[in-house]
């Protein structure tokens, strides 16, 4: 299996929103309303959102592929494009999303360690992320890879509030070491 990162860029907005759908219907769409779904779809993955996060500097979109077929993608931020106010020292991974067909093959491990590496380029310290508190799987792999929770905020998915966990890593300890595996 050939696994590749690309940076994506302005040029990559339509594939990037298609991804983005696709990928949030297949994880979240059995456990919400269809109307709190398409609120949600129509907020954070229209054209001109998917566009204004694409050019702010502080945020990254990352597509991966597997056997030259993408397979998912990762959104980081630094500095004020995070979410929550954690500070310069800390990257956040706002979205890690893999298609269902590429489950189980070890592809979010790749993405966590390309969010890693940057964030290590630039010296932050910890790296953090919001998992809905139902999202059983997702929250077994992070603390698999050594996440811990360490609060918890509102996600709104259309009208309806919802508990995210907020998941810290602390980089100190991987400065010199090598990636997860």
């Amino acid at each position: 299996m050939s696994i590749n990162i690309k940076k994506c860029t302005i040029e990559d907005v339509r594939l990037l929103q298609e991804v983005s759908v696709e990928t949030f219907i297949e994880t979240f769409s059995h456990q919400n309303s269809p109307e709190n779904m398409k609120a949600y779809l129509e907020k954070a993955f229209n054209f001109n959102q998917l566009e204004k996060e694409l050019c702010n500097s502080s945020s990254e979109f990352f597509f991966i592929y597997s056997n030259e077929e993408i397979a998912g993608y990762l959104k980081q931020n630094t500095d004020d494009a995070q979410t929550e106010i954690m500070g310069s020292d800390s990257l956040e991974i706002e979205r890690i999303y893999i298609r269902n067909k590429f489950h189980k093959q070890g592809l979010g491990k790749h993405l966590i360690n390309k969010a890693v590496h940057v964030a290590i380029e630039r010296n932050k310290e910890k790296i953090w992320l919001g998992v809905w508190e139902k999202n059983e799987g997702a929250i077994a792999f992070y603390k698999k890879i050594g996440f811990v929770q360490t609060g918890a905020h509102s996600f709104y998915m259309g009208d309806e509030e919802q508990i995210d966990f907020i998941m810290t890593k602390s980089l100190l300890s991987h400065l010199s070491e090598r990636p997860f595996n």
